[in-house]
């Protein structure tokens, strides 16, 4: 009876931690949809006007990279349970693809040259990525080169965040840092900080522990920022 009940318990504490881990990655991809669909009044904009105008297109090329390569990590030939970091990540690409397209197809000459170039080179080093892994690594190494091209991947996107926030204390303005789309940013990384500790995955919660700290300090400092503006903004007291 007590050996029945253990393994009830044990059961009952398995299925519980197995549901925290899904729902984190659930979150995770829920919070990724809202960055990858950000882009769109740009991409609105550009097509309504027929031009890239001075848009680069360079941050999509670099998360269209990165994504490929995560999405490699999750999957079963490279590592097992961690599907959702697949998943969250064929979608990103699909975004970013669909993103370099219209870039591409609004740009001028020199632009359109290059751009097509660069997606080209994408294609080329994922390829070679996949080759590599499949033929000169068995399961466990593979894992490990992967892993740790999908970190470097994602901490080179942070770099992104780290211009927004020196842009923001030099200016002292939020202007170019929505807050929503940092929210998102937050939420996201903190979803898949969860994830990656509740699996045990060292390549999940590094990166996004990162971004998670990254997002604090920009929320942080989109509340001292628009804090002061607001109080800029309050009527003098006009004294007699």
């Amino acid at each position: 009876m007590i050996s029945s009940d253990f393994a009830a318990a044990s059961s009952s504490t398995s299925s519980f931690y197995g549901f925290c881990t899904y729902a984190a990655g659930i979150a995770g991809n829920v919070f990724a949809f809202v960055l990858f669909v950000s882009p769109m009044p740009t991409f609105k904009r550009i097509v309504r006007n027929k031009s890239t105008e001075q848009f680069s297109g360079l941050p999509y090329i670099y998360s269209l990279l990165n994504c490929l390569i995560c999405m490699w990590y999750g999957l079963p030939w490279v590592s097992y349970g961690v599907i959702l970091v697949a998943t969250v990540n064929s979608i990103g690409a699909a975004f970013q693809l669909a993103y370099v397209s219209l870039f591409i197809r609004f740009a001028d000459s020199a632009k359109r040259l290059r751009m097509s170039g660069l997606l080209i080179g994408v294609f080329s080093v994922f390829a070679l990525i996949i080759y590599a892994s499949l033929e000169l690594c068995d399961h466990p190494t593979r894992q490990i080169f992967v892993g740790y091209l999908s970190v470097a991947s994602l901490i080179s996107m942070f770099a992104s965040p780290l211009f927004i926030i020196n842009l923001v204390i030099r200016t002292r303005s939020v202007e170019f840092m929505p807050f929503y789309l940092s929210l998102a940013t937050f939420l996201m990384s903190i979803s898949f900080f969860a994830y990656g500790m509740l699996l045990h995955d060292f390549f999940i919660y590094i990166p996004n522990g990162i971004g998670t700290v990254l997002g604090v300090v920009q929320l942080l400092l989109y509340a001292y920022y628009s804090k002061s503006v607001e109080e800029s903004r309050l009527p003098l007291v006009a004294s007699h």
